[in-house]
């Protein structure tokens, strides 16, 4: 790919303003955007969950403001981004390059940090944890695994971005619009999974998906995310008439009681 008119141009170069085609651009990069930070609001949401209720907010927020910064520092920085692209060293004959070793990184990391998480889930010792998760202390742990993670997802949305968008304002904007939509909508996502266990399980499965899948296009075999978002978004489905169900019954055992 061509990178000299990103690299050629001033950033705070408004003349795309005029040009119909980046608008749609625009509009198509937000919600690819919003589309990639999916993963991003379930794994801060799995997190935030070991602190307290009032610091959750705060977390959350943090946790996404970096994401931006991190996008649009990469974006800022494409050229060092598309070098990563170039191959370091070969693995039983594949090819890895520093792009495909972070997201063999950030896939096992996760692949390790939801394990643990559903362990502690399955074996009922989610309370000690959550017990021993309160203070700063917890808070800058916290943080910093959600960095490690987002330096991996913004990475995949960076590289999209530029193989979409020609003009480096209109990708910025487009990640703070993302970002912002993802503020909104990551304390409803968040209070949901924590109310209910079932689909605490479920988000961590889906990071296990999700983790599988960065390792995979790390060895460069490469899934179509829609059919991942597709199976996802089944799941929530499913699950959520399993609540709806349990909510019935429960209603109907309340009733007949009295």
């Amino acid at each position: 790919m061509d990178l000299s008119p990103l690299l050629a141009a001033n950033v705070f170069d408004m003349s795309w303003v005029a040009t119909p085609e980046a608008w749609i651009a625009l509009l198509t990069l937000t919600v690819m955007e919003i589309v990639l930070g999916i993963d991003n609001i379930v794994f801060i949401s799995i997190l935030v969950d070991k602190l307290p209720v009032a610091e959750r907010p705060r977390a959350r927020f943090l946790g996404l403001a970096f994401a931006m910064v991190t996008r649009i520092l990469l974006l800022l920085s494409i050229t060092w981004v598309m070098q990563l692209k170039e191959p370091l060293f070969a693995v039983f004959a594949h090819e890895i390059s520093g792009k495909d070793l972070i997201l063999i990184l950030g896939g096992l990391f996760l692949l390790w940090k939801s394990t643990k998480e559903i362990h502690h889930k399955v074996e009922g010792d989610a309370e000690e944890v959550h017990a021993s998760g309160i203070g700063k202390a917890a808070l800058s742990s916290i943080l910093l695994q959600i960095a490690i993670l987002d330096i991996v997802f913004s990475l995949d949305s960076v590289i999209t971005a530029v193989g979409m968008v020609d003009h480096i304002m209109v990708m910025i904007i487009a990640v703070m619009i993302a970002v912002g939509f993802m503020m909104i909508f990551a304390g409803t996502v968040s209070d949901f999974i924590s109310r209910h266990p079932t689909v605490k399980v479920l988000a961590l499965s889906f990071l296990l998906l999700i983790g599988t899948t960065l390792i995979a296009e790390g060895f460069h075999v490469h899934f179509q995310k829609g059919y991942v978002y597709f199976a996802m978004a089944f799941s929530i489905f499913v699950e959520f008439l399993n609540i709806r169900m349990k909510a019935k019954a429960e209603k109907r055992k309340q009733a007949s009681a009295h």
